[in-house]
Order: C-alpha cells, then structure tokens, then sequence
C-alpha cells in the first residue's frame, strides 16, 4: 500500500486528492480539495496550498493529470498561465517519484479501473465492458477529448489521441447548411467545433440563420442551460444535432480504432446522462452502412464517477510505479 497526491489540473481548477495505490491500482480516492488555478501563481503554490488545507505532511508520490500534451520539458498549460517544468517537478513540490498524464488519457486510466458502478449504460447490449480489446473513449467539454483504451493479458494501455479534431463530415441536408455556414467563421471545421461546449453556440446560431430566426448572442453555459431545460425551440434544435454530432462521432472513432465498446466521458458527458439514452445518439452511433450489425452489438456507457481525473491521475501513477 502506499499514498500519493493525485492532482487534476484544468484551466480553471487544479483538484487535489490523497490517493492509495497498490499493485499497479487505485484502492482509495480520499475527499477532492478543489482550488481555483487563478489565485495561485504556480502548481508548487498550490501545491502548498493543498498542503495547509489537508493539515498534515504530503505524501513523497504524486500523480498529476495536465490539460495540455505531454511534449518536452516545458508544459504550457490550455487557459491555464502556470507553465510547468518536468526535469524540475519533482524538486519543486518536494516529492522523489511522480507521474504526468494527459487530462483525457486521465481518463482512460479512470476507465481502465473504475467499478462498473460508475458505468452507466447508454445503448447497446447490457453487458460489462470487455475484459481484452479495444475501448473508444470520447468526452465532450470545453473541447472534445478522444483516448483509446487496450486490455489484454489482465493489463491494459492507454493511448491518448487528439481525435477531436479530425474534420466535421455532415450526414444530412441540415448539417451541410451548418458546415456551410461554419466555413465563413472557421479555416477549417473539425468535429469539436461541433460536439463540444462551445459547439453548440455554434450549432445554435447557424441554425438561427438558416431559419431566418433573430438570435441572441449567449454564452454556451447559458446555452447549455436552456437546451437542457427544453424552453427554447432553437437551443433544443441545437442540442439534438448535438447529441447526432456525438453519435456520430463515438461511432467514427471506434471503427477506426477497432473497438469493441465506447464510453463517453467529459463535463457535458454527465450532464447529457438523462437525455442521451432519448436523442438520435444511438441512431446515428449505429448507422454505418455494411457495419450496422456490428455497431449493434457494441456496448456503449456512460462514466459516472465523481472526479474520473483524480481518479485517472492516481491510476496512471499506480499502473506506472507497480
């Protein structure tokens, strides 16, 4: 058994939990301290911080899940000024072992781990995720997050992805207009431009104009909240092509991963938990011509677990040091 500090950092918060791990996973996530990024000029301050808060001396062991690529030695942070040195981590938060992880391949980890009590089912077969192949792993939020999960011989890989951004390829009538108008705002439309936070103030307001129909502009937490509510006829459009865009998505990305299952991950992934299972997800998750069969038998779930990146963090420092 040994303890660790397990760190989520976003672009607003950096989430700080007491973790314990034991041959290579997690056996305990304690209570999540969560602290905001921009009242704290570093990871190390913060670090401190934590430290106060927890009232007692940290554990020598972190693992640290960062919203930015792991490339180089210099970390700069997505909408997040602290910058982060590796060669000097260790040093600078007092600890002789950690462990850097993408935020999304944080996530994997999460999955990779987690009970299937935090596993919601959303469509296809009722069964638990496989214990060998290949697990597709979207997540919509700010952006849209794609990692790709392999278990085999009772181990597993995680392997993060950018494929968020391939292009936006639209199936319908509808969804040629929309890109049509993305084009005169965007060089180039990929996917999350679409199925992401932000993206549906952009569905929002091309389908705004396609109707004729004066619009607000809003910002998309605002959106979000309207959509969800169902008041608002254009906001409810919107996140119908939504929830179409995501099927799609989920769907593209497992073929080519070769998957055998898909779990949606992210922010918006819980607060879309009740109106997924009732959108055109499943639909458009299936329909992929001679595949449909086999897009049929693919179980697709949900992950419910409060702090999937803490979690993930400490899960990534576990199957590392074990």
């Amino acid at each position: 058994m040994k303890e660790i500090v397990a760190v989520d950092i976003g672009g607003t918060h950096a989430r700080f939990a007491i973790a314990t791990v034991n041959a290579g996973r997690v056996i305990e996530l304690g209570e999540a301290t969560t602290l905001k990024c921009a009242e704290h000029a570093s990871l190390s301050l913060a670090w401190s911080a934590f430290a106060q808060q927890a009232g007692r001396e940290l554990p020598k062991a972190a693992g640290i899940a960062v919203a930015c690529p792991i490339q180089g030695d210099i970390l700069k942070l997505t909408n997040n000024p602290w910058i982060i040195q590796r060669s000097l981590l260790n040093a600078r938060l007092g600890v002789t072992e950690s462990t850097l992880v993408n935020d999304f391949g944080a996530v994997g980890h999460a999955v990779a781990q987690v009970g299937e009590e935090h596993l919601l089912h959303l469509c296809g077969p009722r069964v638990p995720l496989p214990d060998d192949g290949v697990t597709t792993i979207v997540g919509p939020g700010t952006g849209l997050g794609a990692a790709c999960l392999m278990r085999t011989d009772n181990r597993y890989f995680v392997m993060e992805t950018e494929g968020g951004h391939i292009d936006f390829a639209p199936l319908d009538g509808l969804e040629d207009l929309i890109l049509a108008r993305l084009r005169k705002r965007y060089r180039r439309v990929s996917v999350e431009r679409v199925v992401s936070g932000p993206g549906l103030v952009n569905l929002y307001e091309a389908i705004a104009e396609i109707e004729n129909a004066p619009v607000k502009t809003r910002d998309d937490k605002a959106l979000w909240t309207m959509a969800l509510e169902g008041g608002d006829q254009m906001a409810s459009a919107a996140l119908e092509r939504f929830c179409l865009g995501l099927g799609s998505f989920a769907g593209d990305l497992a073929l080519a991963h070769g998957a055998h299952s898909v779990v949606v991950a992210g922010g918006l992934g819980l607060r879309l938990a009740a109106h997924l299972p009732r959108s055109g997800f499943q639909e458009r998750f299936v329909s992929k011509g001679r595949f449909e069969s086999i897009m049929a038998k693919m179980p697709v779930k949900l992950i419910t677990h409060p702090q999937p990146g803490l979690f993930g963090a400490a899960a990534a420092f576990a199957a590392q040091h074990s």
